[in-house]
């Protein structure tokens, strides 16, 4: 009886810990995109999941016409949650680290280009520069809990650093409830902790820039190793349209109201946090291959690999810390 007992209490203290093991895939659809989460849990979170992306989607997707942002674009007097808060703040910092090359004031461009939340407009010199008036996150600030706008045409769009906090948002979550191991994607934009169903570090890939807008096919310039990292990529190979032969771009430079037209194809940055990784990797695509090695190269806890074209094909240049995130 004693050997019975000893036993059943072994396996009531085995049992937890190997249930505690059990990887967890959760996925669909938030923000136009999808999301794909893997985890270790006794029990599937997604319910929970999706009560904060919901939540954080009522804070600041445009595409939903009663979320704060959108109700804040209306000029309607909102109080801003922490979601908004954190987004905005973070905004603020990065527009200072770049010189204003991420903005998300950039709102009015990005629909009168046709790539925002809004019918596209006809687009003249005149028009942009008419625009260019409502852009500068000198125009806009926060202050107790509520946004204060110097004009009323100022608007925003925090499409490219919001998902990136989304992935922060919910890997938050997964960590407070004692998660160690987990992926969490999010649009691309990706966040890691400790180790995946093989017990090795989460493998990621980095896609070769082609044109390719409906997605038909994919290839992988390399693969990286991460584990307590976040990766974001941003490009230009995806979102564009072409008019009367040349191509637009979605990446909206902010001091020139103008689709970019460089040589860069696609930034991806490596950071300790996803809201971090999802604005540099835009605003490198506003700033050009030299400038975006030489910014993340100066700034702590960052690393770049960045694809671009030269008439010899495609090359690729990385930061100096980028090469030991690089999987054999």
């Amino acid at each position: 009886m004693r050997r019975f007992l000893l036993f059943a209490f072994l396996v009531l203290l085995f049992f937890p810990s190997c249930q505690q093991n059990i990887y967890q895939h959760n996925e669909g659809k938030i923000f136009g995109t999808y999301y794909h989460i893997v985890y270790t849990s006794r029990v599937d979170l997604e319910p929970e999941i999706k009560l904060i992306l919901d939540s954080f989607s009522h804070s600041l997707s445009t595409y939903d016409s009663l979320s704060i942002i959108s109700k804040i674009n209306r000029n309607r007097d909102f109080k801003t949650d922490s979601f908004f808060r954190a987004v905005f703040r973070r905004s603020e910092e990065i527009s200072l680290l770049t010189d204003g090359a991420f903005d998300i004031t950039v709102a009015p461009l990005v629909n009168a280009w046709g790539f925002g939340f809004s019918k596209k407009e006809e687009v003249t010199d005149f028009y942009i520069d008419s625009l260019l008036n409502f852009v500068g996150m000198d125009k806009v600030h926060l202050h107790n809990e509520m946004i204060q706008k110097n004009l009323p045409g100022v608007m925003l769009d925090a499409s490219a650093i919001a998902k990136g906090y989304s992935a922060d948002v919910v890997a938050d979550y997964l960590k407070k409830r004692g998660i160690s191991n987990y992926m969490v994607e999010i649009g691309g934009e990706v966040v890691t902790s400790g180790v995946n169903p093989k017990n090795t570090k989460w493998k990621l890939g980095v896609d070769k820039p082609f044109d390719d807008p409906a997605v038909l096919k994919r290839e992988l310039q390399m693969v990286v190793a991460l584990s307590g990292e976040a990766l974001a990529t941003s490009g230009n190979y995806r979102n564009f349209y072409i008019k009367e032969g040349k191509k637009y771009a979605h990446t909206i430079d902010p001091k020139t109201g103008y689709p970019v037209e460089h040589s860069l194809l696609s930034a991806s940055i490596i950071a300790p946090d996803c809201i971090s990784a999802d604005a540099f990797a835009t605003a490198c695509m506003v700033i050009g291959v030299e400038e975006s090695m030489q910014l993340i190269e100066s700034l702590p806890d960052l690393e770049g690999c960045f694809i671009f074209h030269t008439d010899a094909g495609n090359q690729v240049v990385m930061t100096s810390g980028f090469y030991r995130f690089i999987s054999e």
